[in-house]
């Protein structure tokens, strides 16, 4: 897998045979058959799918607090006549529909929210609070379009178990908790999602994308979004009076300067081919401006597309805190400690040929211009554990535009900047997007299960 990043015109290469090969099992003939019933189905579901989306959108839940909403997404798998289980690794949800011989599909929506204060000034914004694991009261909403995707993914579901005589295999769909805190697909997986249920022959996933207008989706081939690794560094000193510095070893300045030290990492020791990132997300210590504290605590992002360049990140960070604690005459037992938080996923690497089968469908159901070749970025998404077990089955995350027309024009001519994924100000298209979603999922899912 690395070394597709290190060799584009090989991966190029590579991917036009394998689609080649594999396009020739696609459904283009029947897609024109299946596409005014799909939109039928989906234009006859969108009241009760926007009353769903409503209820998910002004009842946000926390990672690994989403016992509500895998409640509310079950009762609604269980309605499409799916067979579900739930408190799959914490709350997890599995409904599976078994259609005859064919291919296993795997569908997944994420199902957590965000401690974010919503302040799009929506009649149904959310005013939801809880909480968190500090014990903190936080706002809570669906700033990163998760409610979005579990109304597509149930959108999807009853749309494809309607139109059953046009298809069969086996469905999967999931609805995964805890993927803000990427550790929800690791614990699905360690439930039991590849053994207690018909293992897949391919993974799809939708996401809200900020940047785009309603009716589009964007892809990617390869390598999508990044390796993420938290990592917590603990800068230990002597502490003493602000006055009497010499009597100290003060860790706030040994802080300082690993904060600037860590900069050269990715600046100076990563081949600036191999995209990376070290960010430092927060800095605390001390209680008063007159006393040198006896520790400072760092926390870090990590970001990178290869394995070798995501070893070589914490090997340097170790390296450089271990190094700057010595010149700073610290003794062995109170070297800066480094510590990889919970908070780690594997890129999210789209099978190229899996991508370019379900893109060329899809322009087909959407429009050619409609599907958008995307950038890969540094953001992360634990979809991608679902292609990294031992069974390497092919995974495709998709971006679907959830911007008005409207607003993403204005966007483009200068006018007001769109807010991104995370805001507070986030609010999608909901119609439209949920529309787009449903018929874009529900013909990514045909385009792979076999026609009876």
């Amino acid at each position: 897998m690395d070394s597709t990043l290190l060799r584009p015109r090989r991966l190029a290469m590579l991917t036009a045979i394998m689609a080649g090969l594999i396009l020739g099992m696609g459904s283009t003939v029947r897609a024109a058959d299946l596409m005014s019933p799909v939109r039928d189905q989906v234009q006859s579901q969108y009241p009760s799918l926007r009353e769903l989306y409503l209820w998910l959108h002004q009842h946000p839940e926390l990672s690994f607090g989403e016992k509500e909403t895998s409640r509310r997404l079950a009762a609604e798998l269980r309605k499409a006549a799916l067979e579900v289980t739930e408190n799959v690794g914490g709350y997890g949800v599995v409904g599976v529909f078994k259609n005859g011989s064919g291919p296993t599909v795997l569908i997944r929506a994420d199902m957590d929210a965000l401690p974010v204060k919503e302040m799009t000034g929506l009649p149904y914004a959310s005013t939801a609070t809880t909480t968190d694991d500090s014990g903190a009261t936080v706002p809570v909403m669906h700033a990163c379009g998760h409610d979005l995707h579990m109304t597509c993914l149930a959108g999807t579901a009853r749309t494809l178990v309607a139109l059953k005589d046009r298809w069969s295999g086996t469905l999967v769909f999931i609805g995964q908790p805890a993927e803000e805190r990427v550790g929800g697909a690791r614990a699905m997986l360690k439930d039991g999602l590849y053994t207690r249920f018909p293992k897949p022959d391919f993974c799809l996933a939708l996401h809200a994308s900020s940047d785009m207008p309603t009716g589009t989706i964007g892809y990617t081939e390869g390598f999508s979004l990044a390796n993420v690794d938290g990592v917590d560094i603990t800068v230990r000193g002597v502490g003493g009076h602000g006055s009497r510095p010499q009597d100290a070893k003060d860790p706030i300045v040994l802080a300082a300067e690993i904060v600037v030290a860590l900069q050269t990492i990715v600046s100076r020791e990563i081949d600036p081919q191999n995209p990376s990132v070290v960010t430092v997300g927060t800095i605390h210590g001390g209680t008063k401006r007159n006393i040198i504290p006896d520790e400072v605590t760092l926390k870090l992002t990590l970001r990178s597309y290869s394995g070798e360049v995501r070893q070589q990140l914490i090997k340097s960070i170790r390296r450089i805190c271990d190094g700057m604690g010595r010149v700073a005459g610290l003794p062995d037992d109170l070297l800066p400690l480094v510590t990889i938080a919970d908070e780690s996923a594997s890129a999210v690497y789209n099978n190229p040929a899996l991508t370019l089968r379900v893109v060329t469908a899809l322009r087909s159901w959407l429009g050619e211009s409609n599907a958008i070749r995307r950038r890969p970025v540094m953001g992360a998404e634990d979809f991608g554990e679902l292609g990294q077990t031992v069974e390497k089955v092919p995974v495709l995350m998709f971006w679907l535009g959830t911007i008005s027309p409207e607003s993403f024009a204005a966007s483009l001519k200068g006018g007001k900047a769109l807010p991104t994924i995370h805001s507070g100000y986030y609010a999608p298209d909901m119609e439209s997007s949920l529309k787009t979603g449903v018929t874009a999922m529900s013909a990514a899912v045909l385009e792979l299960v076999t026609q009876r």
